[in-house]
């Protein structure tokens, strides 16, 4: 299976640049792989789809302010996008600059703190920030929002919260879980009033969700990591939920590869580490009974991942019908559920 197989058209003006005044605002796709239906849906109508007994499963990870500013050693300017956090002054991270810098060199912060390069991970530098503070509280004095390189603005003082779950809560991502974004309070309160509960993974969105698949073979594909935490709350939940005829629905691929990669033998176990998982048709998703999501990227791994859970043409059929319909698309655009 190619990359290519993966592909679709979209119209630049579809990008979601912004998100919309209000969460629960955003259009819905209604997709049911097993009867080959599709309808036009609001995301306020989510709890038609729910039944009391469902459980829904959210990644509760919170996206650090992870890009920043600085100089080279020879006055060039740099921009640094943290990928991982690996140590309380210690991060892996991508560099834009004109010219790399060489193991050693530093790099100069906004308020002249340093950061020294330690040398090269793949495609990512690995850094070692000079401060006595963490590396968590500078990001939160210094680091701008992360938006993604398809979003052509600098992120404002609104993307701070915006670009962020309203159950975000264990710091450490550089990318936000987006099928998160649609939720605010009220239809969380509407969803717990009606008998669905809520259960959480963390999984740490690293930059790298934004690296294109560059093997045309997609079994070539070497997956970026990620850290994951799976407890075993979690895990007695989803025994519970299914125990009794519920549901469980993954808010976003990010709890997916999540659960995926906590399962062992078609059962979900706890498990807190590294995943590297790459899911694409032809895998078995067994943890999970529905999904929402947001719409990805052209031959990305995360439309790879939606395809495997629903089937590829029927899943780019219904990227077609959403170009069509004029669908806002990617991290705050509208979203995708895929449940029968």
């Amino acid at each position: 299976m190619k990359k290519s197989d993966f592909d679709f058209d979209l119209p630049p003006e579809l990008i979601a640049q912004s998100p919309l005044g209000e969460r629960s605002a955003s259009r819905m796709l209604w997709l049911d792989p097993k009867a080959g239906l599709r309808q036009d849906r609001m995301f306020r109508e989510l709890p038609q789809f729910l039944r009391p007994g469902d459980l829904l499963v959210f990644n509760d990870t919170r996206v650090l302010p992870a890009r920043l500013y600085g100089r080279k050693e020879t006055g060039g300017a740099v921009e640094i996008l943290i990928e991982r956090v690996t140590g309380a002054h210690e991060a892996t991270v991508q560099l834009g600059v004109s010219k790399k810098p060489r193991d050693g060199s530093t790099i100069e912060l906004a308020d002249g703190s340093q950061a020294t390069v330690l040398g090269r991970d793949g495609a990512f530098f690995k850094l070692r920030f000079e401060a006595s503070e963490p590396l968590e509280k500078l990001l939160l004095r210094l680091g701008e929002m992360p938006l993604p390189p398809y979003i052509e603005r600098h992120a404002d003082a609104s993307d701070m919260e915006r670009y962020q779950t309203v159950f975000a809560r264990e710091p450490g991502a550089v990318a936000a879980p987006t099928a998160g974004l649609h939720f605010d309070e009220p239809m969380l309160e509407r969803l717990r009033d009606m008998g669905v509960e809520f259960g959480y993974v963390t999984l740490h969105v690293g930059a790298g969700t934004f690296q294109p698949v560059r093997a045309e073979e997609i079994k070539d594909h070497q997956m970026h990591r990620e850290w994951l935490n799976v407890g075993a709350g979690l895990v007695e939940q989803i025994r519970r939920t299914r125990a009794a005829g519920g549901r469980v629905i993954a808010v976003g691929t990010t709890v997916v590869r999540a659960l995926e990669s906590a399962s062992r033998d078609g059962q979900v176990q706890p498990f807190a580490g590294e995943t590297q998982i790459f899911i694409f048709p032809g895998y078995r998703i067994t943890s999970i009974d529905g999904l929402l999501t947001n719409f990805h990227l052209p031959q990305s791994t995360l439309l790879m991942l939606v395809s495997a859970l629903a089937g590829r043409e029927f899943v780019l059929d219904a990227y077609r019908h959403a170009v069509a319909q004029r669908y806002r698309f990617f991290s705050y655009g509208d979203a995708m559920l895929i449940l029968g």
